[in-house]
């Protein structure tokens, strides 16, 4: 498929393709305790786009959320890999989502909250990553429990156990490693949330670059590029996402 030139040059003004990477999701991102690498669905999704807009990628690699969306919004990236979310759509033009993935709660053994409807009480201290798209959702939703927030998503059960919290709240496959990793804790059945994963772009580039970018992720998913990913990599708890 060839692309306009004007499209590739809204995509990659400078000749190479920047892509923001956030690592705080590891359904979507993670670096090789080895080797350093940075591999996962939102890569692969990178690279195939460099591919089709015929230019060299470079990752922009991020520990949270916040600063991967803050990168697209100011331009220093030219695309992104994120959760959508109302706050986020100021200066970010997101295509559908590609892949759906379970926002979870989880707490200690001995807790005597039982199910997700039982966390909104007060005097619950619930424990979230700074500006992930869970502590966003929950800072609208909740009412009566408080929200205290880690430094990053990964950081979400070793604060809540530091903290002495009584919730933690994420990424449902990350608080199932954690609770096996660690013992002395649960999740509470169900989910409270589903994330839909989208990619985006800065605003300014135009609705013709925000189609293709959308056309692209449509295409990913029906030709089962995002099913085959999320296989390749071994990631459970995630599902791709309906066409749009």
């Amino acid at each position: 498929m060839n692309l306009a030139p004007d499209i590739v040059n809204a995509f990659a003004p400078t000749g190479v393709l920047h892509a923001s990477i956030n690592l705080g999701n590891p359904i979507l991102a993670k670096k090789d305790t080895v080797t350093g690498e940075v591999g996962g669905v939102s890569v692969d999704l990178a690279n195939a786009f460099a591919e089709r807009l015929g230019v060299p990628l470079e990752l922009l690699i991020f520990d949270t959320a916040s600063k991967s969306v803050e990168a697209v919004k100011t331009e220093k990236a030219d695309i992104g890999f994120f959760a959508i979310d109302p706050l986020r759509g100021e200066g970010i033009r997101f295509t559908g989502p590609y892949v759906l993935i379970e926002g979870a709660y989880l707490v200690r053994d001995d807790s005597l909250l039982q199910s997700n409807e039982e966390v909104d009480r007060s005097g619950t201290r619930v424990m979230v990553g700074k500006g992930s798209a869970y502590d966003l959702y929950l800072t609208r939703e909740l009412k009566a429990a408080s929200i205290e927030r880690a430094p990053s998503s990964p950081d979400v059960v070793p604060a809540f156990l530091a903290e002495d919290a009584d919730v933690a709240a994420g990424v449902k496959q990350q608080l199932e490693s954690d609770a096996q990793r660690l013992g002395g804790l649960r999740l509470l059945p169900g989910r409270f949330m589903v994330i839909q994963q989208a990619m985006g772009s800065p605003a300014s580039r135009g609705e013709a670059a925000a189609k293709v970018l959308t056309d692209f992720v449509e295409e990913c998913k029906a030709s089962s590029f995002v099913a085959n990913a999320l296989a390749r990599h071994g990631i459970h708890g995630a599902s791709v996402a309906p066409a749009a």
